[in-house]
Order: structure tokens, then C-alpha cells, then sequence
């Protein structure tokens, strides 16, 4: 019976949608080591047929109510060229012009290595008001030690280059950090390191168990104690220079403890929030993460494709059903037993998947350090800060 609740729900009680996640390209030019995505060599391209279907799945859908970002993810979104993003933008303005709708009512937002950006590249982001996420991990010893290129060189120097690009022509940009096991012990260079580049914004994900990535390097037994040192002592240097840069974790928390709001869901467990089309037109939901990788109980995770299927019949698709029933499950099950709800929402279901082989289970490695390390951390230094705690 849990499965047809996907059934009974009006199609408008999902969504919106926030996040339209686009797969440019499954191509990219490094070969991280804890990438969780297959078929890297795969030199296919989105085709423009394919994203007008894509914009009009979402803005013809009862998901659609408000704007939402367009991002360009999974691969390495760079190497199918600039003339690929300024033929992307006029599909996206002939859409919007066809349903009535504002041009600021896509956002357009890239995850890129990095690796070839020069000025072309960064007059293409200007011209199409893209918004620039940088995939890098710190110091040349942190970065090199994962991220390579196909021919076992580090990256790091391409990566400053690019960014040194974005700051000569003043392109923003943020940078996510993977953290893996080895950068646990170098808080201070990793601190150090982006104050010095002059990177403002910074997230951290942790080296996660999902996809082609079977197991974590943080998955070792002093890990977790390592982390929160870690984490303590960013937090000592940014109490010590508190405008050098802002750490999204710490962001995150500060303002969901300082608040009354607590979250009920989470994008990535509700459906419609988020919507991901990979190249060949499959669309899915919940996590991005989930769209392009196989599994022997549910196969792929792609729940129809635009070619042929609306949002709204996606409802009707049985994978998605057990899919949501777990999903939906899983939530219920964190919100029962979690002191952390309030701050996680219930997670995201590729962790809960990946590492214990179902959406109907609870606490994960990933929420361990994505959240409730973070938050004792955050919480016990503003009690500090406010003399309530020794």
C-alpha cells in the first residue's frame, strides 16, 4: 500500500521545482578518484532538442510556480564549449518568451573543474549570466593527491589558472572542497590556502560512498574525532578573521540555530524540487547524484524521459513510486528518532541508498559529517562565544 502513495497525492502538493539539474555532457577531463560517476569517457553532447524538452516539462508542469536555477552539472559541463552555452541561452530565452515569463526566471549556474577557463570562457559566463561554482580542494598536496588528469598529472595549477581568470575579469565564483581523510590534519593550510587566493566562499563535501566511489576514505575509525578537530579549529580561525571568508557548513547551521524555522523536508527527498535530465533526455528526481548510476534492485534511477513523458505522468511510473514510498519512509523514520530533524531535514536518500542499501533507513556517514558533527561543533563555539559554556 505505501507504494501508491505517490498515487493518491495531487501532482501540486510536489515541487516546486527550485533546481533543474542538467547534464551537459558525461565527458570530463580528470579522472578524481572518488568521482561517483560512470561512463567519464563518454564524449556525448545534450543536444538543443533535448533542453527545449526539458524547459518545457518543467514550465508546462503544475511543479513550476516560481524561478529556479538552471545548473549545468555532471561531467565536466566546460568541455562542450562555448558555443554550446550561447546556443543554450537563446533556447532558454525563446522558452521563457514563449510561456509569458521573465528572463530572470532561470538562473544559469555551472560546476566546472576549472581547468580551461581563460578569458573567453569568462566573457561566456558574463554574456549568459552564468554563475560559477569551482570544483577544488585546496593546497597543490591536498588537490593533486585526487584530482587528476587522465594521464596521472595533478590539476592544480590548471585550476589557479582558471581562477585566476575569474578574478582578473571579476567573475564571482564559490568553490567547493572535497574532504577526504588525508585533508583532515591541515586545517590551517586549507584556511590558510584560500585566504591567500583570495576565495571568499567556500563549502566542504565530504568524500562520500555513493556511485562508482564504493567506499570512503573517512569510513576509518578515528575519522570522525579527526573531523571535529578539523572543524574546530576552522572555526578558531574564523573567530580569530571572522571576514577572510564565509564556510557554507558553518553558514548553514549559524542561521537555521538563530532562526525559528526548522526544515520538514529537504530538496533532495521531496519530490519535484529538484528535477535532473542527463544527456540522453532521462529524468529523475530527489538527489542528482542518483540520476546516472545503476543498481541491481532498481536498476537506473531514471523515472521516464522528456522525449516522451511530462512531469505529471512520472507520478504514475512504479519505480518512482517505490522510490518515494522509501524516500518519504526514510524521512518519517528521522523525524521519529532524530534530535538533528530540525537542521537536516531527514537527509539526502543517496546517502541513506549507497550506504545502507535502502531509502527507509536513518542515519548515515554523510549526515554525520554533513550535519550533526558540524552543528555540535557550531553550537558548542557560539555558546562559547556567548560565555554559556566553559
Amino acid at each position: 500500500m505505501a507504494a501508491m502513495a505517490a498515487d493518491t497525492r495531487p501532482a501540486a502538493s510536489y515541487g516546486p521545482v527550485n533546481l533543474l539539474v542538467v547534464q551537459p555532457t558525461p565527458f570530463c577531463n580528470l579522472d578524481c578518484d572518488y568521482c561517483y560517476l560512470p561512463n567519464r569517457d563518454n564524449r556525448s553532447r545534450l543536444s538543443m532538442e533535448i533542453l527545449e524538452l526539458a524547459l518545457e516539462r518543467v514550465l508546462g508542469s503544475p511543479f513550476f510556480r516560481a524561478p529556479f536555477t538552471l545548473l549545468w552539472h555532471a561531467g565536466e559541463p566546460l568541455t562542450a564549449g562555448i558555443r554550446f552555452y550561447d546556443e543554450a541561452a537563446a533556447v532558454i530565452a525563446e522558452a521563457l518568451q514563449r510561456h509569458g515569463l521573465p528572463a530572470d526566471t532561470v538562473t544559469q549556474a555551472i560546476q566546472t573543474n576549472a581547468t580551461v577557463i581563460d578569458k573567453a570562457w569568462c566573457d561566456c559566463f558574463r554574456r549568459n549570466g552564468i554563475q560559477v561554482g569551482i570544483s577544488m580542494d585546496g593546497p597543490a598536496f591536498l588537490h593533486d593527491a585526487h584530482r587528476r588528469t587522465r594521464t596521472g598529472l595533478g590539476s592544480h595549477a590548471a585550476v589557479m589558472r582558471g581562477i585566476d581568470w575569474l578574478k582578473r575579469e571579476q567573475v564571482p565564483f564559490h568553490v567547493i572542497s572535497v574532504l577526504s581523510a588525508d585533508g583532515l590534519d591541515h586545517a590551517d593550510a586549507i584556511f590558510d590556502f584560500f585566504v591567500e587566493s583570495g576565495i571568499q566562499l567556500v563549502g566542504f563535501n565530504m568524500e562520500e560512498t555513493e556511485g562508482e566511489n564504493s567506499r570512503s576514505s573517512l569510513e576509518s575509525p578515528d575519522a570522525e574525532q579527526r573531523y571535529v578537530a578539523f572543524l574546530q579549529r576552522f572555526w578558531q580561525r574564523l573567530q580569530q578573521q571572522p571576514d577572510a571568508l564565509r564556510l557554507r557548513e558553518f553558514d548553514g547551521i549559524t542561521s537555521l540555530a538563530c532562526g525559528e524555522e526548522r526544515l520538514a523536508n529537504t530538496d533532495m527527498n521531496w519530490p519535484f524540487v529538484i528535477v535532473n535530465v542527463d544527456v540522453n533526455g532521462n529524468v529523475s528526481t530527489f538527489d542528482p547524484e542518483l540520476l546516472s548510476v545503476k543498481t541491481e534492485e532498481f536498476g537506473d534511477f531514471a523515472f521516464g524521459n522528456v522525449r516522451t513523458d511530462s512531469l505529471v505522468s512520472l507520478l504514475q511510473n512504479e519505480k518512482f513510486q517505490r522510490v518515494e514510498a522509501q524516500v518519504h519512509a526514510g524521512v518519517e523514520r528521522c523525524r521519529q528518532s532524530c534530535a538533528y530533524f530540525g537542521l537536516c531535514g531527514g537527509g539526502a536518500g543517496s546517502n541513506k541508498y549507497w550506504e545502507h542499501g535502502t531509502f527507509d533507513c536513518t542515519v548515515t556517514q554523510a549526515c554525520r559529517y554533513r550535519t550533526q558533527l558540524v552543528a555540535d561543533v557550531v553550537l558548542d563555539g557560539m555558546e562559547k562565544a556567548l560565555g554559556l559554556a566553559a
